[in-house]
């Protein structure tokens, strides 16, 4: 279980498959801003509404120059199910041995119904163009999630 990158320090780097197989890695978006979210499952009630929303507002994002990377253990084959079923416009990248997740601190000690177990806990990263973490949200409710990073990212590209 690694640490929760803080705003300030260099991103940490990654080369991992995207849902078509094709690897991405930090070093793909020269001069562009990065969100790149940590989520559980998909194709789950919480992810879905992650998912969802973050395509409604992918054009927005684009026009601020951000990428969006979701980032879940599912294999590229559950990725492009999960893509194709609510016609998702952000890409996907498959982690199935966690080592994205835990080079951002998201494999986590997590609690339901009594029991303790390690599972992806929901976390977003905003990524400058340098490679610097600009901002972090290390435990996200989904609701209302994506609306907020367009906000901070707006924030972030303003000042």
């Amino acid at each position: 279980m690694s640490n929760i990158p803080e705003v300030g320090q260099q991103a940490p780097d990654f080369s991992t498959p995207d849902q078509n197989g094709n690897v991405v890695t930090l070093g793909d978006f020269h001069n562009q801003w990065i969100v790149i979210y940590f989520y559980p499952k998909d194709d789950t009630p919480g992810c879905t509404t992650e998912a969802k929303d973050f395509t409604e507002l992918h054009q927005q994002f684009s026009q601020l120059g951000a990428k969006i990377l979701g980032v879940s253990p599912d294999s590229g084959k559950a990725h492009c199910k999960f893509i194709d079923k609510h016609n998702l416009s952000i890409t996907l990248l498959t982690d199935p041995e966690h080592k994205l997740i835990e080079a951002y601190g998201a494999w986590r000690l997590k609690k339901f119904m009594g029991k303790e177990y390690m599972g992806v806990a929901r976390s977003t990263f905003v990524i400058s163009p340098d490679r610097i973490i600009a901002y972090a949200w290390p435990n996200v409710k989904t609701k209302g999630h994506a609306q907020a990073v367009l906000n901070k990212l707006q924030e972030l590209t303003n000042s």
